[in-house]
């Protein structure tokens, strides 16, 4: 079933954040009915970096190509600001979705971007992302591929001229519509009762940042359709390093630490070694 089809039957999409092979191949297995490429995460994980627009759209394709060689889950990709003008977004669109991506996240930042939880971003004209918007649905090769529009400007230009240019979004032909940061529950009641009943919703839920959080079902009960969690894994899996690294300077010894690991077996487990090995049999010179 597409992500168009299950927002269709009106089911809540529950989108944890992966960036790479190994994070989607673990967050699949728990069923989740769609997973997210964070930008953020490959700008972490591949980089070192901040999320600060320094990704390049040939490096989340590649990503988007090794992930969708591993899972089968519809993939959510952050397309960040489309990586330039209307014709950076069709190319941008027309290679993201021949990579896999089910649907693609496009903002209204202007150059370079940055996380939408950091100070100090800027938008172009909504006039310039109603024409990027418009550029992306004609890219699109199935119409089963979802174009997201979010707009940053709640923290340029406020809580009113978001919603103005979320208004002009939606009439441009978003399939679904993401309103970035808002600081508090009457502004998320606000973006619902405005648009709720025309086009899914999503919501962002990121620890430490603009939006207070809550749990999926609540948002749900607000009217989010689609809630993600873009950055979580990256920030637990850096926790996690941090405190392995630290123990193994002070032990000399990954003993102290092996009940918070997988050991060879299990991790081998994990990503189908031995199905992968009894598969390859099948190839062997001596092969029946």
């Amino acid at each position: 079933m597409t992500l168009k089809q299950i927002l269709q039957r009106g089911e809540q999409i529950i989108a944890p954040g992966v960036y790479d092979a190994l994070t989607a191949l673990i967050a699949e297995r728990y069923g989740f009915k769609a997973l997210y490429l964070s930008g953020a995460g490959i700008a972490y994980s591949k980089l070192g970096r901040p999320d600060i627009g320094l990704v390049t759209m040939t490096e989340v394709v590649s990503t988007i190509e090794l992930i969708r060689d591993r899972v089968s889950s519809p993939l959510i990709v952050d397309a960040d600001n489309g990586h330039g003008n209307a014709l950076n977004v069709q190319r941008t669109v027309r290679m993201y979705e021949r990579a896999g991506a089910n649907a693609l996240q496009l903002e209204d930042q202007s150059l370079p971007k940055r996380c939408g939880h950091l100070a100090g971003k800027a938008v172009v004209s909504s006039a310039e992302m109603v024409g990027k918007i418009k550029a992306a649905v004609d890219a699109r090769h199935s119409d089963q591929t979802l174009i997201i529009a979010r707009t940053d400007a709640i923290a340029v230009e406020g809580f009113g001229a978001a919603l103005e240019r979320a208004e002009r979004y939606v009439e441009a032909g978003a399939d679904v519509l993401f309103v970035e940061a808002p600081a508090n529950q009457e502004q998320l009641h606000a973006i619902c009762q405005r648009f709720g009943t025309r086009l899914p919703l999503l919501a962002n839920m990121v620890e430490g940042g603009s939006t207070p959080m809550y749990t999926a079902p609540e948002l749900g009960e607000l009217g989010f359709q689609i809630v993600i969690f873009p950055g979580g894994i990256a920030r637990a899996l850096a926790k996690t390093a941090d405190q392995y690294y630290d123990s193994l300077h002070l032990n000399l010894s990954n003993m102290p630490f092996k009940d918070r690991m997988l050991d060879l077996n299990g991790l081998n487990a994990l990503i189908g070694t031995p199905e992968m090995l009894e598969h390859g049999k099948r190839f062997e010179a001596n092969a029946q």
